[in-house]
């Protein structure tokens, strides 16, 4: 086992909580020590919405440990079910209580019974997955007891709605740029002239999950939420689902036109190329900006983009194909979908990286020394300690990822947002070294640590003196040009003779 003060994604029950959260007036209880039971603040904290429902927490103590806990949960569940009338109570363990090996499905069918709403044991297996994947799991069941409930009843939709409508699977809290986002699809459909009939998870009613047969086809603009639950929904259902993010022009118009194949597949007749052409003249100003001379000065920098698979296969392919920038490698950190995402970004990089390691990514980036980094929010402080500006473009997510003004990543107003976030976030002029040339406030210290151990070096006054007359932008690449000709040499303390040296033979 490996102690990690960073994780990309957080542990199975954060993703359960998520998604049994997102939901209206469903409850969740989660079996768990203290010190596993900060989903509350954690929500409370970043996603900044006015009301939500607070997770319960069954806590696991040494009296439960000595006499078992099947009584302490049952009446946690039967307790919540009298007090709040929620719809649906979600039990999940964490990885830490499932060391127990409780039989939770036998305390939830105890509960229901007692019980007036429904009782679900979350199944997922948590020490095999992470966030991302128990989230995808756990919408999936949900869905799937609520159809076959309905189904039971013979109270389930089958008949198509009047006009083409669609299901929206996988805006969740906590998700990134997701309430934006969900706003600009919204949009988006409308514009096309597409009726919603659900979004899920966030804001829905698990009463309406029986609905969801009604809708001509389900969007999945995420991989990471919705995919087994649009598969269930296909195999149930014969329901068609388009899975191509609308992120950049490129993919956005491939998403529309998908659209356009499917509902005229199913009877319908619609024509978007026009709205296509209109959007991308007129409304996103990406395809003016890569033609403009601010966007050819970017031409052939090099960048990385890391992050989950949605958002950095998409940047990957709008950093390459729209704006002509050299992506030197893309990876994620999600490892069980490594083979989509390498078919995604396939010709759009030279190299790709597939690790959840976030020592192996800031050395990957300190080897290239890219001109910008585009990745999470541990990228961020990567760039910060080797000089290179980075645009965080995927989550873990953080308090700046629930911006009040409206920045979607989605969309034709996405695409405004994405070229926003990719050209600043390129170093712009020579801040500086101007700043240095006109005796400016510029006492930032020389970063002498490199992000591994083994490229610690020792510097002597005057090393680091000479250093400092270095202009900013390029401080850190002499920094690191210089320590690599000290270490084959065997050189121990840096000194300005190594320096001068280093930069004759290495040209530093």
């Amino acid at each position: 086992m490996k102690l990690a003060y960073w994780m990309y994604a957080g542990p199975a029950h954060i993703g359960t909580l998520r998604v049994a959260t997102s939901f209206k007036n469903v409850h969740a209880i989660m079996h768990a020590p203290i010190g596993d039971d900060y989903f509350n603040v954690m929500r409370s904290m970043l996603s900044r919405e006015k009301d939500f429902t607070p997770v319960t927490t069954s806590v696991v103590d040494r009296h439960v440990l000595a006499r078992g806990s099947q009584e302490k949960v049952v009446d946690n569940i039967v307790r919540k079910d009298a007090e709040e009338h929620p719809d649906l109570i979600v039990l999940t363990p964490t990885c830490t209580s499932s060391i127990l090996q409780e039989d939770l499905e036998n305390f939830v069918q105890r509960a229901q019974i007692e019980s007036k709403g429904d009782v679900l044991l979350a199944d997922v297996n948590h020490y095999r997955v992470n966030e991302l994947q128990a989230a995808d799991r756990t919408l999936h069941q949900i869905i799937q007891f609520y159809i076959e409930k309905a189904r039971k009843k013979g109270d389930i939709a089958t008949t198509k709605t009047e006009k083409p409508s669609v299901n929206i699977i996988g805006i969740s809290t906590l998700g990134f740029h997701n309430n934006h986002d969900c706003t600009e699809l919204k949009r988006l459909m409308a514009d096309l002239g597409i009726e919603v009939n659900e979004i899920i998870p966030e804001g829905a009613s698990v009463h309406n999950l029986k609905n969801l047969p009604k809708a001509w086809f389900n969007l999945v603009p995420y991989r990471e939420l919705g995919m087994m639950a649009a598969e269930y929904l296909e195999q149930e259902f014969g329901m068609p689902y388009i899975d191509i993010t609308p992120m950049g022009v490129v993919e956005t118009a491939r998403c529309i036109r998908k659209i356009q194949q499917v509902i005229n597949a199913q009877g319908g007749a619609v024509d978007y190329d026009a709205y296509i052409e209109n959007q991308t003249i007129n409304i996103s100003q990406a395809a003016w900006f890569s033609r403009s001379i601010d966007c050819q000065n970017l031409t052939g920098k090099k960048a990385v983009v890391y992050g989950d698979s949605t958002h950095a296969a998409a940047i990957t392919k709008i950093l390459s194909r729209e704006m002509g920038i050299h992506v030197v490698w893309a990876g994620t950190f999600c490892k069980y979908d490594e083979e989509w995402f390498r078919e995604q970004v396939s010709g759009y990089c030279d190299e790709v990286i597939i690790t959840d390691d976030h020592g192996v990514v800031g050395d990957a980036v300190a080897r290239v020394e890219p001109s910008a980094i585009f990745g999470t929010q541990m990228e961020r402080h990567v760039g910060k300690r080797l000089d290179i500006p980075c645009g965080v473009i995927s989550s873990p997510i953080h308090v700046q990822n629930f911006p009040i003004g409206y920045k979607p990543f989605l969309g034709y107003e996405g695409t405004n947002q994405l070229v926003d976030l990719i050209y600043n976030s390129f170093t712009l002029g020579m801040e500086d070294h101007l700043l240095e040339i006109f005796g400016g406030h510029d006492t930032k210290e020389v970063i002498t640590r490199g992000m591994s151990a083994d490229s610690d070096m020792n510097w002597s006054k005057d090393g680091t003196a000479e250093l400092n007359k270095i202009p900013g932008f390029v401080r850190g690449k002499v920094k690191r040009n210089t320590e690599k000709f000290a270490r084959d040499r065997g050189i121990e303390v840096i000194t300005a003779e190594v320096l001068y040296a280093a930069k004759e033979a290495v040209g530093a």
